[in-house]
């Protein structure tokens, strides 16, 4: 069954469509269940199982370089047989039933086990998923229906560290308890999907002989891939460079410990961070239907330096509170505004393709970024990696401004 595509009212208004707000309460759901563990996991991995910060590293650049090969895949399947549905929900339902296990992990190799297959589940969703917002998003409102996802996601975000925070501390509850609590809104979003998502009706186009073919997904996607649009390539060069440059979160939470954030409190820094992120989101998504892409996402970049020197100089605690704030709108302006770039840049049969590529490229790219940060870490300080990452983004930011202006598909 399809759903018909979303409009705009006679005033001009949006209107979002029964997927985008399904879509973005499954990811509401699914980011407080994996939010609940995520900002005291690194914590557990270095204070309890004995791992290095540059194991932190390999643990989360290695889940999400896995997510990524999956994330081309799946982009490309998703367009071949036109239903991204079923790759959505088994990949939120896999991520779902293996994240809790952490709770009985005895070993930091375990985690990473954990965590590759969490996000195996992420890549075979990833794609399809942004694939089917773009489809049940007129053009004029993508910036919207992308910051809408992405506030949703954050405001779990929200919800899964202030649940952690009183299972700690009201409750008592020691850490390996409180990882099994993300069970239960990790099966609402499965339920959610299963029963609201719907697919959606796209541009016809005609396939190109590799989709009708029999060639494995991964090789059927690069070929494919050649296929996009040059103007795609451009912008997705400078979004690669700048995640060179953005090694995973986990290396903040360990700053703002190190910096004299106390562990009980660090739930709630990463509350703040996410409130941030959700409350900007969706204002700077429909900034950028109105601006353009490259404006919001060169500013973002340039925040994003400017909050990574900030941590390579902060002394003191409240230092730590006050860069988290900023970095939330880090994303409040990169985040779906990039997604929105993507799905502008390339025709409606080609868009889970092309967001395999973006997801996929810009996941493997962290698995170097975060493997490095941390080896920077360990032998010269924080601040020299710190400010490496910043100096990275400023390069990013610069290549995007060359960037050539193109239309939107449509």
């Amino acid at each position: 069954m399809s759903t018909p595509s979303p409009h705009a009212t006679a005033a001009g208004r949006w209107r979002p469509s029964r997927n985008v707000w399904a879509i973005a309460a499954v990811s509401f759901l699914t980011d407080a269940s994996s939010e609940i563990i995520a900002p005291l996991l690194p914590l557990f991995l270095v204070g309890s199982l004995g791992a290095s910060v540059s194991m932190v590293g390999v643990i989360e650049g290695g889940a999400e370089a896995v997510a990524a090969v999956l994330k081309l895949a799946s982009g490309w399947w998703s367009d071949r047989v036109s239903r991204r549905k079923p790759l959505i929900v088994a990949g939120y339902a896999l991520a779902s039933l293996v994240r809790p296990f952490v709770a009985v992990a005895q070993s930091a190799s375990q985690v990473l086990a954990i965590r590759l297959v969490d996000r195996v589940g992420k890549g075979l969703r990833g794609a399809p998923r942004d694939a089917l917002l773009a489809d049940s998003t007129p053009v004029a409102f993508r910036g919207r229906a992308f910051g809408l996802h992405r506030a949703a996601d954050h405001a779990g975000a929200v919800v899964g560290p202030l649940i952690a925070l009183v299972c700690l501390q009201g409750l008592g509850m020691p850490v390996r308890e409180v990882f099994w609590v993300a069970v239960l809104p990790g099966a609402l979003a499965v339920l959610v999907a299963i029963v609201f998502i719907r697919e959606a009706p796209r541009s016809p186009g005609r396939p190109t002989p590799i989709e009708t073919s029999a060639a494995p997904p991964l090789e059927a996607g690069i070929a494919v891939g050649a296929a996009l649009p040059r103007s795609f390539w451009r912008a997705l060069f400078p979004m690669v460079l700048f995640t060179l440059g953005n090694s995973t979160d986990a290396f903040l939470l360990l700053r703002a410990s190190q910096l004299g954030v106390a562990t009980a409190l660090i739930p709630l820094v990463w509350v703040v961070l996410h409130v941030v992120k959700s409350v900007s989101s969706t204002p700077a998504g429909a900034l950028s239907d109105r601006v353009g892409r490259r404006p919001l996402i060169v500013a973002g970049w340039g925040l994003y330096a400017a909050v990574y020197a900030g941590f390579a100089l902060a002394t003191e605690p409240w230092h730590a509170w006050a860069l988290f704030a900023v970095y939330g709108a880090v994303f409040g302006l990169t985040e779906g505004t990039e997604r929105a770039l993507v799905a502008d840049l390339v025709p409606a049969q080609r868009r889970g393709t092309a967001f395999g590529w973006y997801q996929g490229t810009v996941g493997v790219a962290a698995l170097p970024a975060s493997i490095g940060f941390g080896m920077v870490w360990d032998h010269y300080g924080a601040p020299a990696a710190f400010g490496m990452g910043a100096t990275i983004a400023v390069i990013a930011a610069l290549l995007m401004l060359l960037m050539a202006r193109v239309p939107p598909t449509r």
